[in-house]
């Protein structure tokens, strides 16, 4: 990207728009590219604060007659040295037709003139005026040798202190997804934690790390506990999810092995989706990212959904290889194709963006997405070649339900044997796995009421009152698992096999 905007400079494209929250490094990163430029360039940076005010000079300079944003264009068109311009947070204002006008003048002005206008704000917002004229670049997260120059700096601060070099990388991939100062707060902190910074720190870089991610109110970091094996059938999908375990490793990458894409899992709900989405991130020993979409969506300023769309994916990328997981991927995109005017386009424009980034990316994130209706999923969505692969979870088999009572047993009790789970099994045909823990949870309930031990014919008695969705929501259901049987890998290894044999 430092590339690209030295060459746009050089080509004296007049405006540029930079989106970053990292004013000082991309401030330092546009200045190098100034003294290096022939002839030099004076950069010059303009706030609502302070006005126009020549790059390097103390930050309490105020030059008043430049303050509101017509005027410092002004003085921009009026200015007859090379130099290049920095607007910081001009957004608020862009949309006025006075500061849209004047920019448009500015940029006409500039043929020849070795001047430009670099708007620099941490969301994008451009005028369809500007459309035309503008070039929008997205300023990157600090990389391992950025990272590496804060972590030294701050070693070298800290009486010249060494590290090993399996302890240096160890520390800067843990600070990766971070900014330049999000990253000197971080080893501070770990300093003043442990009077000490070596790799046993790095829980308390990830740690902290964690707590940007959600601050920003669209990812969440997700820590999963449970291990695979704690959900119960779908060895199918299980099997598939095994065999890609070290998928993003470099001896994959020699061995020839493209890079995952993501998986689509589609399927009756309570059968198990999410837990699976959950349980990967721990056999693959990546980050799992939950993308909110509804947070994704804001409407109080126009461009901002997709603002927080755009932030949310660069910062997956910066920690990658990671899990990026979509819960209910149908409710996040119904109707994106069809909202019209409805939302001003804001659903179409945040479905096609997500569209190209899951085609074009090249960082390893994998996407994870669960869906219980699949007639309202675009049908772009599942072309092939988007996901890797598409799977069914259908409510589970006899064998399955056994397995599902046996894991939600033995987590409240050590002993089991007094429970006949072949019977079980029979008594909760048609029950997904939700609704099969909600019986357990149910009988103990009822028990717990009366004092005594929950038995065999309590979960019988909470199955018998309980009215499964499969019998209430049954045309769906049966719909679903038509549209699934041709189109869809099935998660059980039996539905699998028995699909195998018919073919």
């Amino acid at each position: 990207m430092k590339e690209e905007l030295n060459i746009l400079i050089q080509a004296q494209y007049p405006l540029i728009y930079l989106v970053t929250s990292e004013e000082e490094r991309a401030e330092q990163a546009i200045a190098t590219i100034a003294q290096s430029s022939k002839p030099q360039r004076k950069v010059y940076v303009w706030t609502v604060t302070h006005g126009i005010v020549e790059y390097g000079q103390p930050r309490n300079v105020t030059q008043h007659n430049t303050v509101s944003p017509e005027a410092a264009i002004e003085w921009i068109i009026r200015h007859r040295e090379p130099g290049i311009f920095i607007l910081k947070d001009l957004h608020p204002f862009i949309d006025a037709p006075a500061t849209t006008r004047s920019l448009r003048d500015a940029i006409a002005s500039f043929k020849g003139s070795q001047k430009n206008i670099i708007l620099m704000s941490p969301m994008q917002q451009v005028p369809i005026e500007l459309e035309k004229e503008v070039v929008v670049l997205d300023f990157p997260l600090p990389d391992m040798g950025d990272l590496n120059k804060v972590l030294s700096s701050h070693l070298e601060q800290n009486r010249g202190r060494r590290l090993a070099t399996e302890a240096r990388e160890k520390l800067l991939r843990a600070a990766l997804g971070l900014t330049k100062d999000e990253a000197e707060k971080v080893y501070r902190k770990a300093q003043v934690t442990t009077g000490r910074l070596t790799e046993d720190e790095v829980d308390i870089v990830l740690s902290e790390k964690k707590q940007l991610i959600r601050r920003n109110g669209i990812l969440e970091y997700i820590e999963e506990d449970a291990t695979i094996d704690a959900v119960g059938g779908l060895e199918e999908l299980k099997r598939w999810l095994k065999q890609r375990s070290n998928a993003f490793t470099e001896r994959a990458r020699e061995y020839g092995l493209p890079q995952p894409k993501g998986m689509l899992i589609l399927g009756v709900p309570g059968c198990g989706k999410s837990l699976i989405a959950k349980t990967t991130s721990r056999l693959w020993g990546l980050p799992l990212l939950r993308l909110d979409m509804g947070r994704v969506y804001d409407g109080s300023m126009v461009g901002r959904s997709e603002a927080n769309l755009r932030n949310a994916l660069k910062t997956a990328e910066s920690i990658s290889p990671a899990i990026l997981f979509i819960d209910e991927l149908d409710k996040s995109f119904a109707g994106s194709a069809g909202s019209g005017d409805s939302d001003g386009g804001t659903s179409s424009r945040i479905f096609g963006s997500f569209l190209t980034w899951m085609q074009e990316k090249k960082s390893p994130v994998f996407v994870m997405a669960t869906a219980n209706r699949v007639e309202r999923l675009p049908g772009e969505f599942l072309r092939k070649g988007r996901f890797d692969e598409i799977f069914f979870v259908d409510l589970p088999t006899p064998e399955e339900r056994q397995d599902i009572f046996n894991i939600h047993l033995s987590k409240r009790r050590e002993d089991i044997s007094r429970f006949d789970l072949e019977q079980l099994s029979k008594m909760s045909d048609g029950f997904s796995g939700a609704e099969i823990e909600q019986a357990v949870v149910a009988a103990m309930y009822e028990a717990f009421a009366q004092d005594r031990e929950f038995t065999q014919l309590d979960i019988i008695a909470a199955l018998k009152a309980t009215l499964p969705l499969s019998r209430t929501m049954q045309e769906q259901v049966t719909a679903l698992r038509d549209w699934a049987r041709q189109r869809a890998r099935p998660a059980a290894s039996s539905v699998a096999e028995y699909q195998r044999m018919e073919f």
